[in-house]
């Protein structure tokens, strides 16, 4: 084994690479290089470190230097400086790290303090393209006891016995759907699948998992198969993740070459293999039947439910699905035992949950936190608070198919439970952001209009119900909505959550349903007063100028491409209400703030 003084570690995760990571990882090598330290120093190319806002994120080691937004000829300083004199170079440190003369450790910064990585232990430690790492760190360590040790049964006992629930947005209990999927007969095969296909807007967990640990997944599958007794299993990733797809592939390969898949796997008679098969970006093949239709060749749409999957799923046969997550958590189980994870998190959501934190937040990124950790806590702690001196509003979770939690219920603890009694749901884990600047029926109309682009038509419900409430939302946007049209959008909402065929469609009025439940009053003032307190609704909006604020200066009227701004130079101008198409433009070009928006 080659030793190395110190490590650089250079987040390889997709929000890094698009800022480009891979040119500074180009750039350590070559300034090694030059100075002779390539023997010395060790570059490896991780998953995601989790503070995304921060990259391209670099960290030295044995020092933790967390450096961030790190640009390619910053590398040359590090190298000199850091690495070649053992020079700190404080400039390009995370600002939290630092605290007076001393650089603290991660664990101790506001973003990961709160933090217990069960799911993501692995990504931004490792190099998820060498088997040897993650054999380092434990990995297959628990299949190698699965199938020397443990019997199938008592595999799922163990699962069972751990709480663990469904990551995928369900929450079913994982250790149920093993048990049913292994009761099912054997005599026509069965299959182990993994939904890796994410397609919630601002989602990405399951996409850094990959990224960071994709070993992780592979290992557990092959634990479930042993499990249920099957013998092949199908990762289901949409195409959109390259590098994801890229890494898992490498890892499959490696794990057939150690023997970790394919024939008698550490010298049993247990046999298994896996296969990537790529989705097109289709939302509703998010939902298992339809992802398993995608998987056969066909158009990706749901089945009626039952028979389900673990009964007749793929080609018919008995199948188990779990998403990425899911998984990633099933080695540590078993090294760890149930009892271990048990004891994180509250009485019905055992363990942790991984969020992608996005929207009006200081610090957007990937964080992992115990079931019932409060929204409060996340928001202001983790993520470090609204930017802009701004009020928190409300957080979206579970995309698409969730809900909008008010400020008021900033206490909640999130977890499944929780979540339906306030009309929302866990989802996937896409946590949404939103500040005072928010129009809330205009984030109702977001999803929904997403939600009716995504639907893949099979029942009435969801194709044309969806359609309804669109339509009905950009009436209410537009300033022509009624009262009547607010129950008619409810009832709406009600009848599609009844009688949709699959979950996604019975859950795509929530995020209408829960605004209308706690932003009401803005509902109403689209409706009564035809205003949109938070400014967003642009037929809503009326552009006037103040005279005493303008100095005649017309830069307004020409910026204008509507020619409703009119007046002579060096007297107050005015806007048409008529012809102006509230675009804004005026607003940007005025250097006297003299245009307000009512």
């Amino acid at each position: 084994m080659d030793f190395a003084r110190s490590t650089v570690l250079v987040c390889g995760g997709t929000g890094c690479t698009s800022s480009g990571s891979q040119k500074i990882l180009e750039a350590f090598e070559t300034q090694l290089a030059a100075k002779g330290l390539e023997k010395e120093v060790k570059v490896v190319q991780t998953g995601c470190f989790g503070l995304c806002a921060l990259g391209p994120v670099v960290i030295v080691y044995p020092e933790g230097s967390f450096y961030s937004m790190v640009k390619p000829e910053d590398v040359e300083e590090i190298v000199s400086e850091h690495l070649l004199k053992g020079r700190i170079v404080k400039r390009l440190l995370y600002d939290e790290t630092v605290q007076d003369e001393n650089i603290k450790s991660l664990n101790e910064v506001d973003f990961y303090k709160k933090q217990n990585r069960i799911a993501l232990r692995n990504c931004g430690v490792i190099d998820p393209e060498n088997i040897d790492e993650y054999i380092a760190l434990d990995g297959y360590r628990a299949l190698g006891k699965v199938l020397t040790e443990m019997t199938p049964e008592g595999v799922i006992e163990e699962i069972k016995a751990s709480g663990l629930r469904g990551r995928g947005g369900g929450g079913f209990p994982t250790g149920i759907k093993w048990m049913l999927a292994a009761k099912s007969p054997n005599v026509i095969g069965k299959y182990v699948c993994c939904n890796a296909d994410e397609g919630d807007p601002g989602a990405f967990m399951d996409r850094s998992v990959l990224e960071g640990d994709p070993h992780a997944v592979i290992e557990a599958m092959a634990i479930a198969a042993y499990a249920i007794n099957a013998e092949q299993g199908y990762i289901y990733i949409r195409a959109e993740y390259p590098i994801a797809v890229k890494r898992l592939q490498i890892a499959i390969e490696q794990a057939r070459e150690y023997g970790l898949l394919g024939q008698n796997i550490f010298g049993t008679d247990f046999s298994f293999d896996l296969e990537i098969r790529l989705g097109a970006g289709a939302f509703v093949c998010g939902e298992e039947t339809a992802l398993m239709t995608s998987i056969e060749g066909m158009r990706g749409e749901p089945r009626p439910r039952p028979p389900f999957p673990a009964v007749k799923g793929l080609w018919e046969k008995p199948t188990l699905l779990n998403n990425v997550e899911t998984y990633a958590n099933i080695p540590q189980i078993i090294l760890n035992g149930s009892e271990w994870f048990n004891s994180i998190g509250t009485e019905k959501s055992k363990g942790t949950k991984v969020f992608a934190l996005g929207g009006k937040i200081n610090n957007t990124g990937l964080v992992e936190v115990a079931m019932g950790t409060t929204l409060r806590e996340i928001v202001e702690e983790i993520g470090g608070g609204i930017p802009g001196g701004k009020k928190f509003k409300a957080a979206q979770t579970g995309g698409p198919s969730g809900g909008c939690i008010p400020a008021s219920l900033m206490d909640v603890p999130i977890d499944y439970d929780s979540l339906i009694q306030i009309g929302s749901m866990m989802g996937s884990g896409g946590l949404i952001v939103m500040d005072e600047d928010n129009c809330m029926v205009d984030i109702a109309k977001f999803f929904l209009e997403f939600t009716v682009d995504e639907s893949c038509g099979k029942c009435t419900p969801c194709r044309i119900g969806t359609k309804r409430m669109l339509e009905i939302l950009e009436k209410i946007t537009q300033g022509k909505g009624t009262l009547e049209d607010l129950d008619r959008l409810e009832a709406l909402a009600y009848n599609i959550k009844e009688t949709a065929l699959c979950g996604l469609g019975q859950t795509a009025p929530n995020p209408v349903l829960s605004t209308l439940r706690y932003f009401r009053d803005e509902y109403e003032a689209h409706v009564i007063d035809k205003k949109c307190p938070a400014g967003v609704c642009k037929a809503l909006l009326s552009y006037v100028i103040v005279e005493d604020k303008c100095k005649g200066c017309s830069l307004c009227a020409k910026q204008c491409p509507a020619n409703a701004i009119y007046g002579e130079i060096k007297s107050p101008f005015r806007i048409d209400p008529e012809k102006c198409i509230k675009c804004g433009a005026c607003v940007e070009k005025c250097r006297f703030n003299a245009i307000v928006v009512k």
